[in-house]
Formats: C-alpha cells, structure tokens, sequence
C-alpha cells in the first residue's frame, strides 16, 4: 500500500484496523480500542483491553510477575507479525518496535520506528456552498 494515496488520517484508521484485527485472530483477544499516531519517522500505537484472559486469570490469582512474563513473551513473539502488517501498510522499513503493557490499566503501548518519514495526500478542504459563496461576494 503506498502512503501517498492515503491521508495521514486514513492510514491511522486503517492501522488502528488491521492491528485490532491482528491481536483477535493472534490472541484471541480483541482491544476496545486501537489509537495509531503517526509523525515524523515513528508510530505510536495504544491498545485499550489488550491484556489477556490467561493474564487476567495470573493477575487475580497473585502472580503479577508470571503475567508480566507472559506479556513480555507474548510482545517478543507478536512484534514480528506487527512489524510486517505496519511494513505492509506504510510501505515503509521498520527497524525497531518498542512495546510496553500496564496489567492494572490493560494498556499496550507501542512505538515503531520507520526508516523513513512517510508522505500522506493532504486532505482536500471542503468545498462551498453556493450560499457560502454568495455571502463572500456580498461581504
């Protein structure tokens, strides 16, 4: 997909979707949330829920060090497939990924950083109306 096309809206849209999309078919575990801000050579990334049932499970029973053991394994095993699925809808190189989750909060931060700055279409202004017109000339 080239970046070109898209509006730096669109294509935090369709990241938010696709990584949302990706974490339900992965882990079994859909976040209510996917935010994707993309600026400069970088991309953040902030998953609402994104904590496990097996994590959750750890977390009631005591063992908050076993479920942030399972987070960081789980994080070192998922960061390929989501480095590929940003590559693939960026077009852009990732040559690093640096994610982070909270138990208490359910909170995933993510950060990659790109290769490159992507270039976005800028949005197109939004057209007149008729009458907006006529009141510009009346003015």
């Amino acid at each position: 997909m080239n970046s070109e096309t898209q509006t730096r809206g669109q294509l935090e849209r369709t990241l938010s979707q696709r990584i949302q999309a990706l974490y339900r078919t992965q882990l079994g575990q859909q976040p209510s949330r996917v935010q994707c801000q993309i600026f400069d050579g970088k991309i953040v990334i902030i998953l609402e829920d994104s904590i496990t049932k097996t994590e959750q499970v750890l977390v009631a029973s005591g063992q908050e060090e076993l479920a942030e053991q399972v987070r960081d394994d789980l994080d070192k095993a998922f960061n390929p497939q989501l480095t590929e699925l940003i590559q693939e809808v960026v077009g852009i190189e990732v040559i690093d990924v640096l994610t982070d989750a909270t138990l208490k909060t359910g909170r995933t931060g993510t950060i990659a950083v790109l290769a490159d700055v992507p270039l976005f279409r800028e949005p197109q202004a939004p057209r007149k109306s008729k009458s907006d017109t006529d009141l510009d000339d009346a003015e």
